[in-house]
Order: structure tokens, then C-alpha cells, then sequence
């Protein structure tokens, strides 16, 4: 199974950008997108809804923010919209899951911090979902985090990491988060487990893939059950359908 994964930085812009027709040529089996920057009715066009693919969208509520799609060749058997948080702060970012049999597979955009209010909620947001995936790690069923989640993870992960120790993303309340959610949690970065180099980025800051420093903060990250399954990973750097690049990734799996 192929899992394409891209943040978009609004999918008009890259879809004029020729992200369909690039789409159509990786025999994903799934595809996840983040930040539409779109509501779901201005996506009611063939070119959106590509030919072999159930499409699903979970937008923001409001024109020209965030939102998130799945495409998947085999129907899902549910389609979740958000984490459930109590609170409501799963809202602050968007969230959409595919349900297969004894497979789920998610599409994340994780809200941005810039300032203290957002830092603030960024937090709380991860916070909850900690023990939203700690609490699904003792289900009999496996999970493929797919998306943009804000944040690098080690040094290896950001260019020029010394100039950034400070900036919102690679903070060191950051770095300790996903240190527990692969060392103590158990999920499994699906990229890292096969591809060590120290020069893989997705991101870039600067709005200009190549412009400036780089970090790899567009993830697929997998329950611990899957971490034997990675086949097969790969960052596409030849194509440049907005500030991040896709993440390739394949399983031994069928759904």
C-alpha cells in the first residue's frame, strides 16, 4: 500500500500547480492533503475528485483556512471528522480519519504558532492529543497518521538547527512531546525508520521550497504494531506544489 501524503498551502494554488496530474502518475493507494485554505462546496469540480478515488474533505468553517482531504482507492467503512476532544480544541487544527477494517488512516493539519495565544493553544491541542493516542495504542487496531503537524523532532530535522532553538516548531517542549510519542507512547516515525540522512526536509519557512533553512515537519506516523511493515519511504524533491514537499511512503499492507 502507497501512501501519498502533502501539505498544500491552499489546494487551488496547487492544483494550477499540476498537483493532480502529478498525483495521478504515484499509484497511491491513499492520499492525504492538508491546508485546502478552501470550503467544500468550491471544490465541487472534476479536477478535485480524482477518477479511482472515494474523496472526503473536512474543511475549516471558514473561507481560506486550513482543511484537510483524504482520497482512497477502497471505501472506507467510516469516516471520522476530528479527535473528539471535550474541550473542542481538536477544532483548532483539522483532523480526518479513514476507517478500513482493522486499519485507520489520518489526515492531520496541526494548528501554527506564532504568538503566545497560539503557542497556547498549540500546546493544549498536542496535550490532548497525547492522551487521545495513548488511549487508541491499547485498541486492536492499527493507525497511519498522516500530515503536518508544526513541529520538527531532532536536530538532523532542521537546517541550521542552532538558529532556531527558540523558534516556534522546534521548541524544546516540542522536541520532549514527540519524544514521547515515539519513545514512551510507541508510535513509529515511518520515514525515519527507513531513511537516516540528515538533509531529508518537507518545509520551508521562507514560503520558497529551497529558500532558506529547511525542517521536516510533514510526518506519517504509525502505530508500533506497523513498524516492521515499512516497506519503502522517500521525500519527492523534484516537484513544487507549495512550500512543503510530499512524503512517500509504502506498506506491507492491503485494506
Amino acid at each position: 500500500m502507497r501512501i501519498v501524503s502533502l501539505s498544500v498551502d491552499g489546494i487551488h494554488q496547487a492544483a494550477q500547480r499540476g498537483l493532480y496530474d502529478w498525483l495521478a502518475d504515484q499509484d497511491a493507494d491513499v492520499i492525504c492533503l492538508q491546508d485546502l485554505r478552501s470550503l467544500e462546496p468550491e471544490l465541487d469540480h472534476p479536477v478535485f475528485h480524482p477518477d479511482g478515488y472515494y474523496s472526503y474533505f473536512f474543511d475549516s468553517g471558514t473561507p481560506h483556512e486550513n482543511g484537510v482531504a483524504i482520497y482512497t482507492r477502497n471505501q472506507p467503512k467510516a469516516i471520522i471528522f476530528g479527535m473528539g476532544f471535550s474541550n473542542g480544541e481538536d477544532m483548532v487544527g483539522r483532523y480526518l480519519q479513514a476507517d478500513f477494517e482493522r486499519l485507520s488512516i489520518g489526515s492531520l493539519l496541526a494548528p501554527m504558532a506564532t504568538d503566545e495565544p497560539s503557542l497556547e493553544k498549540k500546546v493544549q491541542f498536542f496535550d490532548d492529543m497525547q492522551a487521545h493516542l495513548t488511549k487508541i495504542s491499547r485498541k486492536r487496531r492499527d493507525f497511519i497518521f498522516c500530515g503536518n503537524w508544526g513541529m520538527a523532532h531532532r536536530r538532523a530535522d532542521v537546517q541550521n538547527w542552532q538558529d532556531h532553538q527558540d523558534t516556534p516548531g522546534f521548541m524544546r517542549h516540542e522536541q520532549r512531546w514527540l519524544d514521547q510519542l515515539f519513545n514512551d507512547i510507541g508510535y513509529i516515525d515511518a520515514f525515519r525508520k527507513v531513511v537516516k540522512d540528515a538533509d531529508e526536509f518537507t518545509w520551508w519557512p521562507s514560503g520558497k521550497v529551497g529558500e532558506g533553512d529547511g525542517w521536516r515537519t510533514d510526518f506519517q506516523v504509525v502505530s508500533h504494531s506497523l513498524r516492521n511493515r515499512i516497506e519503502y519511504g522517500a521525500i519527492n524533491k523534484n516537484v513544487d506544489f507549495s512550500s512543503h514537499l510530499p512524503v512517500i511512503m509504502d506498506y506491507e499492507l492491503e485494506v
